[in-house]
């Protein structure tokens, strides 16, 4: 997986606390740690791939999935589409009560299952506080928010990521 994001260009990407990859590397070792399972580390290791409502640079596209399906397995590569689909100022205040969800390439709007609820939070909350942990300006401008959210989302979470939350 490292060696097809290389290829993909992850490793010339800029992000918060270094590139893209190690970001997302980063991103994998947290779910590691937490002890998802295996398609939702390889998920998390891939979350940008598609880019982000957040960071719109992609590595590949949306019309090529079996792309990355090829690499990391249909249903990690399915979190991954759900992940990067995230219209977030739609989807994330309706989320912590098992409401709608936008998906952001083409509009539609689902109510997912509490299991793809489950993947999404943890993903989404062991990117946003690497993110955080690596740059001090984002922190002070989204951190309160963003804890705020991860509050809201507890019954979405595991202990680990409940943990580290309230450590952030």
């Amino acid at each position: 997986m490292i060696e097809f994001l290389t290829k993909c260009g992850a490793a010339e990407i800029d992000h918060p606390g270094g590139t893209l990859l190690a970001h997302l590397q980063r991103v994998h070792a947290v779910l590691a740690r937490w002890g998802a399972r295996p398609a939702v580390q390889s998920a998390g290791l891939c979350h940008a791939y598609y880019g982000t409502d957040g960071f719109p640079v992609a590595l590949g596209e949306v019309s090529r999935r079996d792309d990355l399906a090829n690499v990391i397995g249909d249903e990690a590569e399915q979190i991954v589409y759900f992940y990067a689909s995230c219209d977030r100022a739609f989807s994330y205040p309706r989320l912590a009560n098992g409401g709608e969800f936008r998906d952001r390439f083409n509009g539609t709007t689902s109510v997912p299952p509490e299991s793809g609820l489950r993947d999404f939070a943890e993903i989404t909350v062991a990117n946003e506080l690497d993110v955080l942990a690596e740059n001090a300006d984002l922190r002070a401008r989204y951190g309160p928010k963003l804890l705020a959210l991860f509050a809201s989302w507890q019954h979405l979470l595991s202990p680990a990521a409940r943990e580290a939350v309230a450590r952030s």
